[in-house]
């Protein structure tokens, strides 16, 4: 089937450099001369048809802004059949024949599950900041996200130096831990946590009385918030409740990682993942996402992106403790 109209939204948790990719496949489907319609709020703005040409000038100026123009949206009716048919009837009053979605795993299984009731071929680009999907090397949004818990990382440490303290900061990564450890290993943290190894309390308590003995004042410790042991408010009172006399506060960081204007890396990634989605439906591709390996596009099924998970590499988890003596 020749693909003549393409739809694209953004859906699930925002992130910095969805503006980028939007404005890529906008750009794309103009290049390759097909008509491209922007879907508002993600699959709820689908159900109700809130969807419009895009023109050129539409994309311009959004390249270097955070959030989505698109605005995004989680659709409880959109998990029905009956929501997904009214989704469909209003792609056909448009005539739209081709989607890209920008999001994640939810986003893609939404997708998916659509494109195999009613033939609408999907191709995704990876919008997270919690770069936890596979086919990827790398996520939209995850380099800002990175960078800007470093920033807050930064001026903590300098306070917690200034008197003496322990600092807790949680980082977002409700299942995945990819936040927390580059920005721990940037920001020189004595311990990091997350989800997918298991850091005890005991742990902790034996690193901070380590560093006390090697005259260490205060200590930075990066908690992300999927940790089996607690968010960082819960692990800091579990460790008071052993070391009555140390210093210790919170800081939850929390939805300042999803805002501000995106990196370079991630407008890089955005604009060539945007590019190539738009070029893989005009290929006939459907039911993929595209992502960046190794420096090159790469596109996944959405069955291996869903299914397969995306472990932390070992060896930065080693660095972690090796740096943290």
């Amino acid at each position: 089937m020749s693909i003549k109209r393409i739809g694209v939204f953004t859906s699930g948790g925002d992130a910095p450099g969805m503006n980028a990719c939007i404005r890529a496949v906008v750009r794309a489907c103009i290049y390759h001369e097909v008509e491209i319609y922007g879907i508002k709020r993600g699959f709820d703005g689908m159900i109700k048809g809130s969807i419009n040409p895009l023109e050129s000038h539409s994309v311009s100026n959004i390249v270097q802004r955070g959030g989505t123009i698109l605005k995004s949206a989680r659709s409880m009716e959109f998990m029905t059949l009956e929501g997904r048919k009214k989704a469909y009837q209003q792609l056909r009053n448009f005539d739209i024949d081709g989607l890209v979605a920008i999001g994640g795993n939810g986003t893609f299984t939404g997708a998916k599950i659509f494109e195999e009731e009613f033939g609408i071929p999907t191709i995704g680009c990876p919008g997270t900041i919690d770069n936890d999907l596979y086919g990827t090397d790398y996520t939209i949004g995850y380099d800002t996200a990175v960078n800007t818990a470093l920033e807050a990382i930064d001026k903590i440490r300098d306070t917690a130096d200034s008197h003496n303290r322990v600092f807790f900061i949680e980082v977002m990564g409700r299942d995945s831990g990819y936040i927390a450890v580059q920005s721990g290993i940037g920001g020189g943290a004595e311990i990091v946590m997350v989800p997918e190894t298991d850091t005890t309390i005991d742990d902790v308590i034996s690193t901070l009385e380590k560093g006390k003995l090697k005259h260490k004042t205060s200590a930075i410790i990066i908690v992300a918030e999927g940790d089996e042991e607690g968010n960082a408010t819960e692990i800091a009172m579990k460790v008071k409740e052993k070391i009555s006399d140390l210093d210790i506060k919170v800081t939850t960081l929390g939805h300042i990682q999803r805002g501000g204007s995106p990196t370079a890396k991630d407008r890089i990634l955005a604009s060539r993942t945007g590019v190539a989605a738009v070029e893989g439906l005009l290929k006939g591709m459907k039911n993929v996402m595209a992502g960046v390996i190794n420096d090159e596009i790469v596109y996944t099924s959405f069955e291996e992106t869903i299914k397969n998970p995306k472990p932390i590499n070992e060896d930065l988890i080693r660095m972690v403790n090796i740096l943290s003596v």
